[in-house]
């Protein structure tokens, strides 16, 4: 079984959900691979170590704010003891912040679609300035007949 690679531009630090372009990879991927299947496990891995993945409150847009806030707080710019900053300031708090989330998550898929609770969606938490174009890999595993 081979790989679907989903593509996200991001422009800055912050969480973005990327639960659509999630979902819509998972159906071409049904569509095109797996068309007799409707349910298994979708996995996902982003291939980088200054942003990471992570399941979060959709529905009230000041949740994922606060979430990185705390990641900010948690691993600010200003640490006395930071020396890698080869891409700059944000070079090494992007990396404590990516090993604080997950570079992968795995989903149950029932019925063509990704099983999340009610106010639940998909983030790509990037932790860099710059715009960059990220990768995520993604995976389906089809439930035996």
């Amino acid at each position: 079984m081979a790989y679907t690679t989903i593509k996200i531009q991001t422009s800055g630090e912050r969480f973005y959900n990327i639960t659509k372009p999630i979902q819509d990879a998972l159906e071409k991927i049904l569509t095109n691979d797996f068309p007799q299947s409707k349910s298994g496990i979708l996995h996902l891995f982003t291939t980088h170590t200054s942003c990471a993945l992570t399941i979060s409150e959709a529905h009230e847009p000041a949740a994922a704010k606060d979430v990185e806030n705390f990641l900010i707080h948690l691993a600010p710019r200003s640490l006395s003891f930071i020396t890698h900053t080869d891409e700059g300031s944000d070079d090494s708090p992007s990396h404590m912040k990516s090993i604080l989330l997950n570079q992968s998550l795995n989903f149950i898929v029932e019925d063509k679609k990704i099983i999340l609770g009610i106010w639940q969606g998909i983030y790509l938490a990037e932790f860099r300035d710059s715009t960059k174009n990220r990768e995520i890999l993604a995976k389906f595993v089809p439930d035996r007949p």
